[in-house]
C-alpha cells in the first residue's frame, strides 16, 4: 500500500488514458506504422530508434498537414521550377557497360545477373 487514496490511482490512470487518446488523435503516424514500415524496409531498429523515428516522422507529417491548410485557389501545380517542357535527352541506342564490369563489384551474381533475396511470393 502506497498510502495514497484509491481515488488518486484512478485519477492517474484516467489522466494517462486521456493523454494517450489525445496523442493518438493528434499524431500523424503511429508507432505500429513505423514498426511495420521498418519491417517492410528490412530495417532493424532498436526500441529507442523507433521512438525517435516516430517522433521525427510525426513532425514532418504534421508540417505537411499544416501546408494543407493553405488556400491554393488559383495557383497552378508546377512540376518544374523554371517551366522546362522536356528536360530529357533523346532516346538513342548507345554502347552500355559490359556485363562483366557491371557484375564485378556485386556481392552475389550468377555470371549473367545480380542475385538478390526473394521478397515477394
Amino acid at each position: 500500500n502506497t498510502g495514497k487514496p484509491a481515488k488518486s490511482k484512478h485519477r492517474t490512470a484516467w489522466l494517462l488514458a486521456l493523454s494517450i487518446h489525445y496523442l493518438q488523435t493528434i499524431m500523424k503516424i503511429t508507432l505500429e506504422e513505423v514498426e511495420k514500415t521498418a519491417r517492410l524496409a528490412r530495417l532493424e531498429l532498436s526500441g529507442e530508434a523507433i521512438d525517435k523515428m516516430t517522433a521525427q516522422l510525426d513532425t514532418i507529417l504534421s508540417y505537411v498537414a499544416k501546408l494543407d491548410e493553405l488556400d491554393t485557389t488559383g495557383i497552378s501545380a508546377e512540376t518544374h521550377l523554371f517551366g522546362a517542357t522536356n528536360a530529357f535527352r533523346e532516346d538513342e541506342v548507345r554502347p552500355s557497360l559490359p556485363r562483366e564490369k557491371a557484375l564485378a563489384n556485386s556481392p552475389c551474381h550468377d555470371q549473367t545477373a545480380f542475385v538478390v533475396p526473394r521478397i515477394i511470393g
